[in-house]
């Protein structure tokens, strides 16, 4: 139900209090457009939650409320949609399809209890799918497969259910078969009670033409639930039957136990199969009670969290938001304990207290304050100060901290740079803003090309986070491809000596420097003092140092930061009067620029650890393209019809792989991607970087 309030002509909702064992945590998983969105709309609108279906064309959706997600007609970030049904609160998390989006799948995926993977009846597994899949693995959640829409032409429900099947490592058995199938889908045929479910969800007779295949698999049903209990498996030994109560209670067993995935099929978006799916959630699925405890690091070590109101308080932040009406939001779930409106929790990772203020219950953009969050729920709260997605929130005398999920590395990186001058200043709490909310997005400022670097999961990521700055924080970034952080570095020993002298009428300048160096393989840099006889005071050794760090700073041969060099310092001559820090620095930098270009001098590129994961045929193709990056394939790994090729590849070559990947496998190809090593360019590749950085920093200094 939904209520105005008439001072503020605030929409809230008027949402009844749920304790632990009456909610249900559910993740919407699958490859984009497979119709998690609209699932979640007709889950809402059946339930009596709203009073017409949202159409994601005219961005009417209760889940895709961002202005972005409107603009591009497709999930950004995760929604929470709670759904009242049969005295139970279910939160439907809707998380994103699109793979350069996962990281708000994981987020979602780790306040989750269980998760519905959707599979479209016509593309059946995609990548987004096997990639939601393998983090349902990940994290041991009880999972239901639905094949939706039922109704699109060429739709195929053995077909996608093989397609799953043969990626699934858990058996999958289906409880509902179609009524049906593409313009002819009527509806579901139930398998638990034996009844056809169409439009209007009443139950009906199966028809006659279904019959005997319901009955086949309703047979394969019974024996997989039987496996639950061991009284029921005797009784169905016996009597080659289980009553629909003794069905669903051996099924959910073993779903809980993740011996098996349910299938459901339905037509979500015209809201069939609708309620024979919200009632698997409440039948099948387990409460927040019924789930594995959960380890917290406490004060003297480990502590395992079941869901109780009773119980020490952890309240893990899994999102951030930032609203340029009510200001951050932050959403998490309670673990253990309960969380009362207007207390004060301690955050152990920032050490601070924070006030629960304004709390909640969100629904889209909608919200609901409420005085108490219980255990298993997820809620939100306004302007907390300092926390961030992945802190724990506690009670400061028994502190405890949940663990943060692993985020996969970056995959995609652009420079950014302020488009006004009024910006430059807030380009660094933006980013830093941006980064707290999303845990797959980061920045730094790379020093050895002197920008800007904003790296995340792919171009629409990136773009999306660009757009959401401008909107939300009101700073106006532009991006550009990024240079590559090459260094520079020597090969082999070299020597060198540089007199600076100096008249100028008053007090000269006199310093002579006399120098070796070599590689340094395993530090950045070192310098020793090797003069012997005081042929130059040691107390200009801080000089000599500071010249020689500001020339590796600026590099040598191309002007990129130069490592891994060992200076010894063994000669020199210094003036009893003319002889200063300063003409020692000075002698000491042009000497270092002359010893390097004795000791071999080249550059070095970052090369990546790369594991690309492609189906079978695709094999071949990627192999090759990653030779034509100067790739080095260091192995593969094969399973269930996919090759992952693992490769070292200079990051020069991967700057738009992401685009690439999805182009030469049609969409089923991704990839992981972390820094491995650097290594030397090649030298007919280094002349060419060479001059076109010269080129760059003359023209820089012409500026």
């Amino acid at each position: 139900m939904l209520w105005l309030d008439p001072k503020t002509r605030k929409v809230f909702l008027n949402m009844k209090e749920y304790t632990t064992e009456f909610i249900r945590n559910v993740a919407l998983v699958a490859h984009g457009s497979a119709g998690k969105t609209m699932m979640a709309e007709a889950f809402l609108h059946f339930s009596g939650g709203t009073t017409r279906l949202g159409k994601i064309e005219d961005g009417s959706t209760v889940s895709d409320y961002d202005d972005e997600e409107i603009r591009r007609k497709i999930s950004l970030y995760t929604s929470v949609v709670p759904v009242e049904y049969r005295n139970h609160k279910i939160n439907i998390l809707d998380a994103p399809g699109y793979t350069d989006f996962v990281g708000e799948v994981i987020s979602a995926l780790r306040v989750a209890d269980a998760a519905f993977v959707v599979v479209d009846a016509v593309s059946g597994l995609e990548v987004g799918t096997e990639i939601a899949w393998r983090y349902c693995s990940q994290f041991n959640l009880p999972r239901v497969v639905v094949i939706n829409k039922m109704d699109r032409d060429n739709a195929n429900f053995q077909k996608a259910l093989d397609s799953v099947a043969e990626f699934s490592e858990i058996r999958l058995i289906p409880v509902q078969l179609p009524w049906g199938e593409k313009s002819d889908f009527k509806g579901v045929i139930d398998l638990i009670t034996m009844k056809a479910y169409g439009l209007d969800n009443k139950p009906v007779e199966i028809p006659a033409e279904y019959k005997d295949a319901a009955e086949e698999a309703r047979i394969t049903l019974i024996e997989a639930a039987a496996e639950g209990e061991d009284s029921l498996l005797e009784k169905y030994l016996d009597s080659g039957e289980l009553t629909d109560e003794e069905l669903v209670r051996g099924f959910r067993k073993v779903i809980l136990s993740g011996s098996f995935v349910p299938v459901f099929a339905s037509a979500a978006g015209n809201e069939k199969g609708v309620v024979r799916l919200l009632d698997a959630i409440v039948d099948l699925l387990p409460s927040p009670a019924e789930v594995p405890a959960v380890t917290a690091q406490g004060r003297n070590g480990d502590e395992q969290l079941q869901a109780s109101d009773a119980g020490p308080l952890a309240a893990y932040v899994w999102k951030t938001t930032a609203d340029p009406f009510v200001g951050k939001q932050t959403f998490f779930r309670v673990y253990s304990g309960m969380i009362q409106a207007d207390s004060r929790l301690w955050n152990p990772k920032k050490e601070v207290e924070e006030r629960m203020a304004s709390l909640s219950i969100m629904r889209g953009k909608e919200t609901s304050p409420v005085k108490v969050i219980h255990a298993g729920d997820i809620g939100t709260v306004a302007k907390l100060s300092e926390t961030a997605t992945g802190d724990t929130l506690c009670d400061k005398a028994h502190p405890l901290t949940l663990p943060v999920p692993e985020y996969p590395n970056a995959l995609y990186r652009v420079a950014v740079f302020p488009k006004t001058q009024a910006d430059s200043a807030k380009i660094s709490p933006s980013l830093t803003r941006l980064c707290e909310e999303d845990m797959t997005l980061s920045w730094h400022n790379e020093h050895a090309t002197g920008q800007t670097i904003l790296q995340g999961m792919g171009d629409q990521h990136l773009d999306a986070a660009i757009r959401r700055a401008e909107t939300k924080l009101q700073v106006h970034l532009v991006t550009q491809e990024p240079k590559v952080p090459y260094r520079e570095g020597i090969t082999k020993k070299g020597n060198a000596m540089y007199r600076h002298k100096k008249q100028t009428g008053g007090a000269g300048q006199f310093g002579e420097v006399h120098i070796n160096i070599e590689p340094l393989p395993d530090e950045d840099f070192s310098l020793t003092w090797d003069v012997f006889g005081g042929a130059v005071s040691q107390s200009y050794e801080p000089a000599i140092r500071k010249g020689i760090v500001n020339v590796m700073k600026e590099g040598v041969i191309a002007g990129y930061p130069m490592n891994n060099v060992h200076v010894s310092v063994y000669d020199g001559k210094e003036h009893p009067v003319d002889s200063k820090p300063v003409a020692f620095e000075t002698a000491a930098r042009e000497a270092f620029k002359l010893a390097v270009q004795d000791a071999g001098p080249v550059l070095f590129e970052p090369i990546m650890l790369v594991r690309v994961t492609v189906p079978d045929a695709h094999m071949g193709d990627v192999m090759g393209d990653l030779n034509t990056r100067r790739g080095r394939v260091m192995g593969t790994e094969t399973e269930r019809g996919q090759t992952t090729v693992i490769a070292q590849v200079p990051l020069a070559e991967m700057l738009r792989y992401t685009t690439q990947i999805r182009s030469m496998t049609a969409g089923r190809g991704y990839f992981s991607m972390e820094f491995d090593h650097y290594e030397i360019v090649p030298q007919h590749l280094a002349a060419e970087l060479i001059a076109i950085r010269q080129k760059e920093i003359a023209e820089k200094r012409e500026e």
